[in-house]
């Protein structure tokens, strides 16, 4: 089994940051994938970045692209989101969620029924 839990949510100011944190436990061996999605009222889950663990490349939504960073520590089991020049339109529940070993297609890293464990989720709230 995996555990995550997610910290760092809060409110903000448009053109702000903030930066998210995922805490990995358990059995992280298994760990492949290390992505963050989120999910603003009335929408879809949507996957916002991803990283793959043991050779730390990246995939990010273009709706996020170079404003938001994703970062891992392997050594502390830790998963980052840095947000910078954040907007209103970012303003949804973040998760961080994480996928069991074996490849995915590139262009599958944002489905998230791909990935095995979740966490409850912070919040991040960006106002005008």
């Amino acid at each position: 089994q995996v555990q995550l839990a997610e910290s760092g949510g809060g409110s903000v100011q448009s053109g702000g940051s903030l930066r998210l944190s995922c805490a990995v436990s358990g059995s992280t061996y298994v760990v492949n994938y290390r992505a963050w999605f989120r999910q603003a009222p009335g929408k879809e889950r949507e996957g916002i970045a991803s990283i793959i663990t043991d050779n730390s490349n990246t995939y990010y939504a273009d709706s996020v692209k170079g404003r938001f960073t994703i970062s891992q520590d392997t050594v502390k089991g830790t998963v980052y989101l840095q947000m910078d020049r954040l907007k209103t339109e970012d303003t949804a529940m973040y998760y961080c969620a994480v996928k069991r070993l074996g490849r995915m297609a590139s262009n599958n890293w944002n489905r998230a029924n791909l990935y095995h464990y979740w966490g409850r989720g912070t919040q991040v709230t960006v106002s005008s």
